[in-house]
């Protein structure tokens, strides 16, 4: 995999979860910025290379600069903001949404990669544990087991 894809999927819509990434990030500001999603369908759109240093400004006197960062982050570093940077056709944005250059075919092709590597790791994920059922005990094994809680707590 060393070419970047050469057929686009078109925009790349966000979901629930990108929406409240969005939202963590928006509610930071003191006013939402238009490269972020506002509801799911929305596409997702790649940042303007430095677009955080315009970010910094809108900031709230009460939120931290680290939290802001970390927020931004877990936007960036996501399958979709990725599969959407890998896209033949992709463009970075400013902060009011408007498109201002295309990836690079460097930026695309990592990007490519992180989407795959991000991809096969979900697929390698193992499934949680069923829950265990609990026993199904027998009328014998109910009266008994209450008799022993009585018992218990009248000993001591």
């Amino acid at each position: 995999m060393d070419k970047p894809w050469k057929i686009s999927r078109g925009p790349i819509a966000a979901t629930e979860l990108d929406v409240e990434k969005a939202n963590a990030i928006n509610g930071m500001l003191i006013r939402p910025v238009g490269v972020l999603p506002t509801k799911p369908g929305d596409p997702v759109l790649p940042f303007a290379v430095g677009l955080f240093n315009e970010l910094r400004p809108l900031l709230k006197p009460e939120a931290g600069v680290t939290t802001l960062r970390r927020a931004t982050a877990a936007f960036v570093h996501c399958r979709r903001y990725y599969f959407a940077s890998a896209q033949p056709d992709s463009m970075r944005h400013n902060i009011d949404g408007e498109p201002v250059e295309p990836l690079s075919a460097e930026d695309r092709l990592v990007a490519q990669k992180r989407f795959l590597s991000l991809k096969q790791s979900a697929k390698v994920e193992a499934p949680e544990p069923a829950p265990v059922p609990t026993p199904v005990l027998s009328k014998n094994e109910q009266i008994r087991a209450a008799l022993l809680r009585g018992r218990k707590s009248t000993v001591q």
